[in-house]
């Protein structure tokens, strides 16, 4: 009797690790579904770029530092190979692009041109995007890293060699406090 209690527990213990495993595998699988949309919406954001650059060339090509900081940013963020990498390439990215865009506020012309409208849009669009996919991956990510972190499936996750997966962050600049002044 005691060796049929002693079976049906290990059985249970090794039912609970599997299902803790192919949890943490589906999560994993999950994280990095979420990466490549990631990475389809920064290889959109990019691929937009040289129009935007073509397009403010024409109303400002005084400007060419501001230009070849926006083409410089892009062209790293496009070189980046691992996530943090990536995520730290496209804050700076978004940096300069913010300086392209309040470059636009010096050029009424520029800023009244339907092509570059509808550029800004697009991209305003694909940073939606992108933002969702962010939050989606981070939901992911913390998900994964509460498992891994806790007991008894952080046991399961330690034999399996499930590691904790960092965030993706804002740059420290959106951090700033926004002044407003009127």
């Amino acid at each position: 009797m005691a060796i049929y209690i002693i079976i049906g527990v290990v059985v249970l213990i090794l039912f609970y690790g599997i299902g803790v495993y192919n949890r943490l595998v589906r999560l994993r699988n999950k994280s990095e579904e979420s990466v490549a949309a990631i990475d389809a919406h920064l290889k959109n954001r990019y691929d937009l770029v040289p129009n935007l650059v073509e397009t403010v060339k024409g109303y400002a090509s005084h400007e060419k530092g501001t230009l070849t900081a926006v083409i410089e940013a892009r062209n790293m963020a496009m070189s980046a190979t691992t996530l943090t990498e990536k995520n730290e390439a496209s804050n700076a990215f978004s940096s300069t692009l913010k300086s392209l865009f309040a470059l636009s506020e010096s050029y009424p012309d520029l800023k009244a041109n339907q092509g570059f409208l509808d550029l800004q849009n697009q991209l305003q669009k694909i940073e939606e995007q992108l933002l969702s996919a962010r939050k989606y991956y981070n939901a992911i990510i913390n998900d994964l890293n509460t498992m891994i972190q806790t007991i008894p499936s952080s046991i399961v996750a330690g034999i399996a060699h499930f590691a904790k997966q960092p965030y993706l962050t804002i740059e420290d600049e959106a951090r700033s406090q926004v002044k407003v002044k009127f």
